[in-house]
């Protein structure tokens, strides 16, 4: 087990929640400029009316929440407007941001590694989407909460990757299993069984991007998963997509194939700092509700939190 790490002068490995919420609002500045003029909408049209919800309407789809989402929000609002009698659209505003609140908060799912060793995370994605970012910072995370790791560097084909996954683990004082040629399952396989010999928490297993698309890569992703249960049957603990927040819609897409393929257990949505397209959060919420363990906002290990639905809307509306 290591020992748990000391907070870093600058806040790197965590800092207090004022300092994650200040830098929350401002990574989600882009998106809450989208989302703010769709509460604008409710001062320009003070009268509630069937107009009022088509340009309300119209607003969230900008916003990049999709259809579904942006037409589930309304009716809520249409309901609640109703029951309640309200005759002012400003009145609606607070109505909008706890429909929101109610419509992400069941995709609140920290991870919790407590039982199986060892606890084996099985991370996904497209190319450039924050895997082996997301692992190194994990890796920090896990060893500040006083959990052993090992990594295994799954993806094969992409040197670069190997690389950047020893260089998390220099900087982690974590052991990586990896190879330089070589099937991404056998490494896989390797990790799982080396870290049951040390006695290792956790193991987090990077593999190649691949896209939905390309069927042949995704047949190898599940044969991934299929030699990990043979290493450990209750294994992998953990399928995670790694999503990057600026592909917007595109996301919903990619969490459905995914999710047919692998099963999935959770999503790290990266790269909300500075991306306009936020919203798309609403629509997974929607489509395909998979629950988001982590939220990304930066580059520190500290700017990897879990995903907190109400410190979403709030810093999104601020």
């Amino acid at each position: 087990m290591f020992s748990k790490r000391p907070t870093t002068p600058d806040g790197e490995a965590g800092d207090a929640p004022s300092g994650w919420a200040a830098r929350l609002r401002a990574g989600l500045a882009a998106t809450g400029e989208k989302l703010k003029a769709a509460a604008g909408v409710f001062r320009a049209r003070p009268k509630v009316d069937e107009v009022l919800f088509e340009e309300l309407e119209t607003a969230l789809l900008a916003a990049d929440m999709g259809v579904a989402a942006s037409a589930r929000l309304i009716d809520m609002l249409r309901k609640v407007a109703r029951d309640k009698r309200i005759v002012d659209a400003a009145d609606l505003e607070a109505e909008l941001k706890a429909g929101l609140v109610a419509l992400l908060k069941p995709l609140e799912r920290p991870f919790d590694t407590r039982g199986a060793r060892p606890f084996v995370i099985l991370l996904c994605g497209v190319n450039g989407a924050g895997k082996t970012t997301t692992i190194g910072k994990l890796a920090r995370r896990f060893l500040d909460e006083g959990s052993s790791v090992l990594l295994a560097a799954g993806d094969t084909f992409r040197a670069a990757a190997r690389e950047q996954l020893q260089a998390w683990g220099e900087r982690n004082n974590v052991a990586v299993v990896s190879q330089e040629k070589g099937d991404s399952a056998a490494v896989i396989f390797d990790a799982i069984q080396s870290a049951r010999a040390k006695s290792i928490d956790i193991v987090m297993a990077d593999t190649a991007g691949r896209l939905p698309t390309q069927l042949h890569l995704m047949e190898e992703i599940r044969k991934v998963k299929r030699v990990i249960a043979k290493a450990d049957p209750l294994a992998p603990q953990e399928t995670v997509l790694v999503l990057d927040a600026n592909t917007g819609q595109n996301a919903v897409q990619q969490v459905k194939a995914f999710h047919a393929a692998l099963g999935l257990t959770a999503l790290v949505v990266t790269k909300l700092d500075g991306t306009a397209k936020g919203g798309a959060i609403a629509a997974i919420a929607t489509e395909c509700p998979v629950p988001i363990a982590f939220i990304g906002i930066g580059e520190k290990p500290g700017d990897l939190r879990p995903f907190d639905a109400a410190a979403f809307v709030e810093a999104v509306f601020a």
